[in-house]
């Protein structure tokens, strides 16, 4: 199924047609035909004025008169009675704690309350627990001595009572105005219902005064009063508070209210003179003018037009790309999912460019021209170039430059020097970074085309006398672009490698660390089939540099070609280490089916550690269709040896056709090689297991060797699907040859160490 989409031409027809779309809504939607597009704060080179008369509803002069009205809108408030409930409970609940309290006192009462201290603490704490108050045991004593429970109970009703009017009336303090001395601060306050009455609330001064007068009493003593409003002050907070919503309705009630504002412009009126900054009024009244014309004028035949200009421009480029593909790399032509990471990126890249033009309109860059001048600096173009060159080729690389940077000059008013520099960062960023293989080194060279951007900014900017300032704001901006698109491409080229089924170089040289789980597991488990990985991987490295195809990829499948065997390491030959083998008590159908097995347990840990697809793909096709010549042969050896003796028995000693062995149960299930690099580590792996049994490794003894290997698979067609010529396998079998002879030369044989040298013996000493 995923072949089938890969190649589907009506994918592919979709593909275009979808791409052709996009980069037209992108270049040009949105961007005016009628005349070089201007934006606010941009300084105008002519004098523009007014071909017709009209009239336009100015959306900046009514916000200007809305605006200025709104700062006339008094804000609303609410009041907040939250706090009054919860200091009602707290004092209710302090009446009953007072209450318990002298029913839990010993007969007499009067100072024996006095003394337990720790408890009347422990009430004043209770109290203060319940909100922002500051009770003390005093004042608790203090409440003690009013008189018995019904008197308290009287008093405190009279503070809430008091309180309960305070908060009616609203209290604030001084951050929400200027208040003097005897005046009121008056509010629009909203009531419940929805209505704002205009009220006068009350200071936090003027609340505590009406408390403490309402708590005054002949009954009540002085001291008792006091602490009783010390306990109560802090019941009364501000309750004033804005309530956004309500402003917020009489805001836009009052905004509805303003009818817009309609400007009259006369024909021949002067819009704008050459050399003004385009202001958001002006640039307002040019939409408008535009707007006019195109609704009375003939600018809607020649809108469509233009348009269809612009239609055939895409065209003309998607064709030329799909051209230039086609001669360089077919193959990327005849794959969908290649197709679809072109057109990708293009899309993508292409609507980065457009999103930071439509930036020139925001306030901050219509306010400051030095800003905005820095915006075609800050494009990222050589983003889809830099990603197209690595996981494709540079030649593509190269001409989707050129395409990005046509339709950037396109967006930007046909900016000539604009397409001119960003095709240069480009093809200097593709320069240093089209053999990557780390990562930084792609940050490197894309901080290249920014520092070339940078470069000729400064070149451009002295030429036309631009200010110091806006000169170093561009060339930052093209620095720091630079960096950003590096840092872009190399955190998405593992997402993108992923999708697409693509592997960078990058992640194949990682793959080559020796200390990757699998290779560390064939090490351990497998020694014998790892260093047979290892000289298959230096063949086919060297093969694949032979014939122009990626060295890189032929190492590092190779490596992990025969990972399967690490599951049933015994029953490969080269694990054996001089004992017997696990075959020899075997049926030879099981053994071919152990040797055929670790080409799927392969396939599985490699997808179980998200090995590249072309990894996978070398693992399933490295045997091809082959048959497992030895357990067939021993199969048919057995089946020779079992069969009755035959009445005419064949001229040439084998059996007859029915007796024969399944074919099918000793061959490999394939597929064949699909691609050149896949194809020599076919080739390699057959070659290095041939030369394990040779007794002499000459030149003439392996050149037969390998030929003989090789005609064999051509002969049985195992190279039919692999895209290698005769001439390729010609040189593929000469590297061969010539890495086998470095890797198999004998040296020169030492002689034995010679025994050391027995002392003279010293001559005898006269006496």
């Amino acid at each position: 199924m995923g072949e089938f989409l890969d190649r589907s031409r009506v994918i592919a027809v979709v593909i275009f047609i979808v791409t052709v779309a996009a980069i037209v809504v992108i270049s040009s939607v949105g961007v005016s035909t009628i005349d070089v597009p201007i934006q606010p704060n941009q300084v105008a080179t002519s004098r523009l004025t007014a071909l017709a008369s009209f009239t336009f509803e100015s959306a900046e002069r009514t916000r200007a008169a809305r605006e200025q009205f709104l700062g006339r809108v008094p804000p609303v408030y609410r009041l907040d009675i939250e706090p009054l409930r919860r200091f009602e409970a707290a004092a209710r609940t302090l009446l009953r704690q007072l209450e318990a309290f002298e029913a839990s006192a010993p007969p007499g009462g009067g100072p024996a309350l006095l003394t337990r201290r720790t408890e009347l603490s422990s009430i004043a704490e209770t109290f203060n627990s319940h909100g922002p108050y500051h009770a003390t045991a005093e004042d608790i004593a203090a409440l003690l001595g009013v008189g018995d429970a019904a008197a308290r109970t009287v008093l405190f009703e009279n503070g809430l009572a008091t309180l309960r009017e305070i908060y009616a009336q609203g209290v604030t303090d001084s951050v929400l105005g200027s208040i003097s001395p005897g005046n009121a601060v008056v509010f629009q306050i909203a009531r419940g219902d929805g209505e704002v009455t205009q009220r006068a609330a009350q200071t936090m001064e003027e609340a505590w005064t009406l408390l403490r007068v309402s708590l005054a009493s002949d009954q009540v003593s002085r001291s008792a009063a006091q602490a009783v409003f010390r306990i109560f002050r802090y019941g009364v907070t501000p309750n004033v508070v804005f309530d956004r919503a309500a402003t917020q309705a009489r805001q836009n009630a009052a905004v509805q209210a303003i009818k817009p504002v309609i400007v009259s412009v006369s024909r021949g009126q002067t819009i704008a003179e050459p050399g003004d900054r385009i202001s958001p009024e002006q640039h307002e009244m040019l939409v408008a003018h535009r707007n006019y014309l195109r609704q009375h004028g003939d600018t809607e035949v020649q809108e469509g037009l233009k348009l269809f200009r612009r239609v055939l421009l895409v065209l003309a480029m998607v064709i030329a790309s799909l051209l230039y593909i086609r001669i360089e790399d077919a193959e990327t032509l005849r794959s969908n999912v290649r197709c679809g990471l072109l057109a990708l990126v293009v899309i993508v890249n292409l609507a980065l460019v457009r999103t930071i033009y439509s930036l020139g309109g925001a306030e901050f860059f219509v306010r400051d021209g030095s800003w905005a001048s820095t915006l075609p600096y800050v494009a990222p173009t050589a983003f889809a170039p830099l990603i197209v060159a690595i996981l494709i080729d540079a030649g593509s690389g190269i001409f989707m430059a050129l395409l990005i940077s046509i339709f950037t000059g396109v967006i930007y008013g046909n900016r000539l020097d604009l397409l001119v520099l960003t095709f240069l960062a480009s093809l200097v960023a593709i320069y240093f970074g089209r053999d990557a293989r780390r990562r930084g080194r792609l940050v490197r060279a894309a901080a290249a085309g920014g520092l070339t951007v940078a470069a000729f900014a400064a070149l451009i900017g002295v030429v036309d006398q631009t200010p110091t300032d806006t000169l170093l704001r561009q060339m930052s901006a093209g620095l720091g672009t630079g960096l950003f698109t590096g840092i872009l491409v190399v955190g998405l080229l593992p997402v993108l490698e992923s999708l697409f089924k693509r592997t960078t170089d990058i992640t194949l040289l990682e793959l080559t660390d020796y200390n990757h789980p699998l290779l560390r597991h064939m090490q351990l488990e497998a020694p014998g089939t790892y260093h047979h990985s290892l000289v298959v991987a230096q063949l086919s490295e060297n093969a694949a540099n032979a014939i122009g195809a990626n060295p890189l990829v032929a190492r590092v499948a190779a490596l992990f070609h025969d990972v399967g065997k690490t599951g049933n390491a015994q029953f490969f030959g080269e694990n054996l280490r001089e004992r017997d083998s696990p075959h020899d008590d075997r049926d030879p159908q099981e053994s071919a089916r152990i040797i055929k097995q670790h080409v799927n347990d392969g396939v599985e840990l490699a997808q179980k550690h998200n090995l590249p697809r072309a990894v996978i793909d070398v693992i399933q096709q490295h045997h091809g269709t082959t048959v497992v010549r030895f357990f067939y042969h021993r199969a048919l050896e057995q089946m020779r040896n079992s069969a009755p003796p035959l009445r005419r028995p064949e001229s040439d000693g084998s059996p007859p056709a029915g007796a024969l062995p399944d074919e099918s149960v000793f061959r490999y299930d394939g597929p064949k090689p699909q691609f050149k690099e896949s194809a020599i580590i076919s080739l390699a792996d057959g070659v290095e297991a041939a030369t394990r049994s040779m007794r002499e490794a000459g030149p003439e003894q392996l050149q037969e060797l390998i030929d003989r290997i090789v005609d064999e698979r051509i002969t049985e067609g195992e190279l039919d699907e692999a895209p290698v010529t005769l001439e390729e396998i010609t040189k593929v079998k000469n590297s061969f040859q010539f890495t086998l002879l470095n890797m198999l030369h004998s040296r020169v044989a030492y002689p034995p160490a010679l025994p050391p040298a027995k002392p003279a013996p010293l001559p005898a000493q006269k006496a």
